[in-house]
């Protein structure tokens, strides 16, 4: 019989590519957890209802659950009754700027649903792996502190202490985080305190910009999918604030599941990881817009706002030593011109909304 794994947010981009890595790659029975509620926060444009039936026809060991995390009883009941060997949490109201509209949803699907998962294995298979899709944005806008040097197309840190970006121990209060920034630090934190309190195999990967080709990116979340989508259909990009140079690291999907697939198989108790592209895979606005112009041959459309949005990070890159030292066989292994090349050659291939 092969292991059962459990994914939470399945038909979304990094749900889905655990899915496939561990039905493929590792030989899983994958059991994944979506109701579409993406499309509910975004509208149309943020459907996965493709993705959700491109596993159904292409992993041989996957079974959908319709099935909202806020459910209790729901995730109580299917939980136990899978025991599954390890559960990748990604299931998420993922935007910051959507947060402040439905504070009630946002916080219920970060935080409580987050807590349902955690006691239904606490109280099912309290051994198994728990891997929790968190955020960088539990650092609120603290890392906007940090000495800056503007350079021709991007900002970049001057303080040398942060020569190879954000680490771990950097602090995730006083600062101001969105409503979206601060119910993932309550999930952050009670996933470790689960890892911590009860002993039980846990880590919150702190995630900078994740990306690749299946992801469904809209303006409010997905900034290099949507960009790349905006590019390839003449669509306006709109910039909002720091003259377009802010600077995110961006991380394929696939490594993401690599890095997850490590942790599974190698857990540790109530650990936190900053999971990132890193310095050598980050890029500012501007400088996405060249690469996806070269790639597409097409202009980019864009306009300029002068208003940051709420706890944005000026700049933003994940040190990735405690992850390489802690598992030495991971690194990245999609650079970001390899990246943004699967983004335009997945949504040329995509029906428009």
């Amino acid at each position: 019989m092969p292991k059962t794994l459990l994914v939470t947010g399945s038909s979304g981009l990094i749900g889905s590519e655990v899915c496939a890595y561990f039905a493929r790659e590792l030989g899983y029975a994958v059991h994944g957890i979506d109701n579409n509620q993406r499309a509910v926060f975004f509208g149309p444009q943020g459907d996965t209802r493709w993705n959700q039936e491109r596993l159904v026809r292409e992993l041989g060991h996957f079974t959908h659950h319709e099935l909202d995390i806020r459910d209790r009883a729901g995730v109580l009941a299917l939980v136990a009754s899978l025991k599954p060997a390890a559960i990748v949490h990604a299931a998420a109201q993922p935007s910051h700027d959507r947060a402040a509209a439905i504070p009630f949803d946002d916080f219920d699907t970060n935080a409580v649903g987050t807590m349902n998962l955690l006691e239904a294995a606490r109280r099912a298979c309290p051994e198994s792996p728990f891997v929790y899709l968190s955020t960088n944005k539990v650092y609120g806008d603290a890392p906007n502190r940090i000495a800056m040097r503007e350079l021709a197309t991007r900002w970049d840190y001057a303080d040398p202490a942060y020569a190879e970006g954000i680490p771990e121990t950097f602090p995730i209060d006083q600062s101001t985080h969105s409503l979206f920034g601060a119910s993932k630090v309550a999930a952050d934190v009670m996933v470790q305190e689960y890892g911590r309190y009860f002993g039980m195999p846990t880590c919150a990967l702190r995630g900078g910009c994740l990306t690749g080709p299946n992801h469904s990116g809209v303006e409010l979340h997905g900034f290099l999918s949507y960009l790349v989508k905006c590019n390839l259909e003449g669509r306006e990009y709109r910039i909002f604030g720091y003259k377009g140079k802010q600077v995110r690291d961006n991380i394929h999907s696939l490594d993401v599941a690599r890095f997850v697939a490590a942790f599974v198989a190698a857990p540790k108790r109530g650990e936190v990881y900053n999971l990132g592209g890193g310095k050598a895979n980050s890029t500012s606005i501007l400088e996405a817009f060249t690469l996806a112009e070269s790639l597409s041959g097409k202009a980019q459309v864009y306009s300029y706002v002068e208003e940051n949005r709420i706890g944005d990070h000026i700049c933003y890159y994940s040190d990735l030593r405690k992850m390489r030292q802690h598992f030495p066989s991971w690194d990245i292994t999609q650079s970001l011109a390899e990246t943004v090349r699967q983004i335009v050659e997945s949504w040329k291939r995509r029906p428009r909304v």
